[in-house]
């Protein structure tokens, strides 16, 4: 039942149709790309405030309450983009999705983990996370295929009607997940004791501080990257409505990488450090190919990153102890957003200076130097 239910959590949370074309909505309500990196940058601050306190309240609460009150949260933001499309209320949209995004950061993973640990699987994590994670790639792809002809047939409302129905869905299939938390291990972690007791779990065990910085930086920057995929597609010649096609085969390439995470968790640090370097040089010479089959390296090199993402959270979860799970992966949560903001902000202020292509080439050249410093600590594999 567990695994069930995490696998469909992750289906329906990203069976969302309106992800392919939101990018298309603000370009047909008229914002600029420096407005919509101003709305990317609201949504990785929101994200900010609120993932570490939300990972706290998860770890005083029900995690499954929060699972479940996060879609619906955002699917009242996708509705009112659809709504009312103004830069306003696809800023208070972002608001609305980035609070989902913090109660889910933390409280997915340490329900999983600490279930799994409950079972005596947590030897599973990587594996069922890698799956759960490539599962919500494919309702990604799904969505993505769905998307063109809903957008044709019904315009945006349609579109947005959908992406409301599969919010709801997906809180419904929270409530199927179970939480064997005990009443005095949820008592005991009154909100600021928690907090606190994550805090000082990150800065006593250096383990865990690389660990949450390694999730942030692995994990952001191609995730921030990701967004302003339909805008490098439109300047390589992609017609308008074969945008949600390009998205289609970079999130293949993603899904990939979500399933090998359990055979490669087990992965050196040099091997690790080799494929951040390979990916990164892939990134760039597709970004800087200026045609359409640049995006077939771009797939490669986002699969590789989504792998490598899925590794840093194994090595994450194994070496927190005691009862703030939550809080400390929420850490690596506002530490990714933290660089996600960075990324949003930089885009932006570059983007009437520079191609599409070179601003993915350049963003994506920190992934060289966080290879080189992973490949010289000690070995990057998964605790037996």
């Amino acid at each position: 039942m567990l695994v069930a239910s995490l696998y469909a959590y992750a289906f329906v949370g990203e069976f969302m149709l309106i992800y392919p074309v939101y990018t298309l909505l603000f370009h047909d309500t008229g914002l600029s790309v420096a407005e919509t990196s101003s709305l990317f940058v609201i949504w990785a601050v929101t994200g900010m405030v609120l993932e570490v306190p939300s990972g706290a309240w998860a770890d005083t609460v029900s995690r499954r309450l929060l699972l479940v009150l996060g879609p619906l949260l955002a699917g009242l933001g996708f509705a009112l983009w659809v709504a009312f499309p103004s830069y306003w209320a696809f800023a208070l949209g972002f608001v609305l999705w980035g609070a989902e995004g913090a109660l889910v950061s933390g409280s997915y993973e340490a329900l999983a983990y600490e279930e799994l640990e409950r079972r005596g699987q947590a030897h599973r994590y990587a594996g069922v996370m890698g799956r759960a994670t490539s599962l919500g790639l494919v309702a990604d792809a799904a969505a993505i295929g769905l998307a063109a002809p809903v957008l044709a047939a019904g315009g945006y409302p349609a579109v947005g009607v959908a992406t409301v129905v599969a919010s709801v869905a997906c809180a419904c299939v929270a409530l199927t997940l179970p939480e064997h938390r005990t009443p005095a291990a949820a008592g005991e972690g009154r909100y600021l004791t928690i907090l606190r007791e994550g805090v000082a779990l990150a800065r006593a065990d250096r383990g865990v501080l690389n660990a949450v910085l390694l999730v942030a930086f692995v994990t952001a920057i191609w995730g921030a990257l990701e967004e302003y995929i339909p805008y490098l597609a439109l300047e390589t010649g992609v017609a308008k409505t074969a945008v949600p096609l390009v998205v289609l085969v970079v999130w293949l390439g993603v899904t990939a990488g979500g399933l090998l995470g359990d055979a490669a968790q087990r992965l050196p640090a040099r091997a690790y450090g080799l494929m951040l370097g390979l990916a990164a040089a892939a990134m760039v010479a597709g970004a800087l190919a200026g045609h359409p089959a640049g995006f077939v390296l771009i797939a490669l090199a986002f699969g590789a990153f989504q792998l490598a993402g899925v590794l840093a959270d194994v090595r994450l979860q194994e070496r927190i102890t005691g009862p703030a799970r939550a809080t400390v992966t929420s850490l690596g949560g506002i530490g990714a957003n933290v660089v996600t903001l960075g990324v949003y902000a930089t885009y932006g202020a570059a983007s009437p200076h520079a191609s599409h292509g070179v601003l993915f080439a350049l963003l994506t050249l920190p992934y060289l130097l966080i290879a080189v410093l992973v490949a010289r600590r000690r070995p990057y594999t998964a605790r037996p």
